[in-house]
């Protein structure tokens, strides 16, 4: 196998900023491309993105695979079913300190689908999740062309508060 016939790094290397995140006591954040592939709760979709807290205490069951990241999670205090192919992951990053890293999104990504890949079953208890991303700057995954990064929001940037 050579160099263009191997796999993504891109789900290695969320597993790895994931692992990071919970083993420094940060809270890591994907921040998610939407499309008919990526099953969230539309009404929380923003410019046709959304960001998920994908913490142990906010999500239950998480799933960080190959092809497909999955878990349960609360929204607006009903349990959600999350299904987010790897592929559409534009970036994952520590919500306390903005440290991560960003992937462009490849353009064929909504049309293409790895073969025998369906999402996973999921059976744990779901908890919390949602926020907004911080700005990125964006690093070349595979051979995609850089994607430019986005304009800042205006307006203070959102806080999660935990109720008990």
């Amino acid at each position: 196998m050579n160099a263009l016939e191997s796999s993504s790094t891109r789900p290695y290397m969320i597993r790895a900023l994931h692992e990071w995140c919970t083993d420094n006591g940060l809270t890591p954040y994907l921040a998610v491309r939407v499309d008919h592939t990526v099953q969230v709760p539309q009404e929380f979709v923003k410019d046709g993105e959304i960001v998920l807290n994908t913490s142990y205490d906010a999500t239950g069951g998480l799933q960080l695979g190959n092809d497909f990241i999955a878990f349960k999670a609360r929204f607006g205090g009903q349990p959600r079913d999350i299904s987010v192919p790897v592929e559409r992951v534009i970036a994952i990053y520590a919500r306390e300190t903005g440290e991560g890293m960003a992937f462009p999104l490849a353009p064929e990504a909504s049309e293409r689908k790895p073969a025998g890949a369906t999402p996973p079953a999921l059976s744990s208890v779901p908890s919390e999740a949602g926020a907004d991303a911080p700005i990125m700057q964006l690093v070349q995954d595979d051979d995609d062309a850089p994607v430019p990064p986005r304009t800042p929001p205006s307006g203070p940037r959102p806080a999660l508060k935990r109720v008990k």
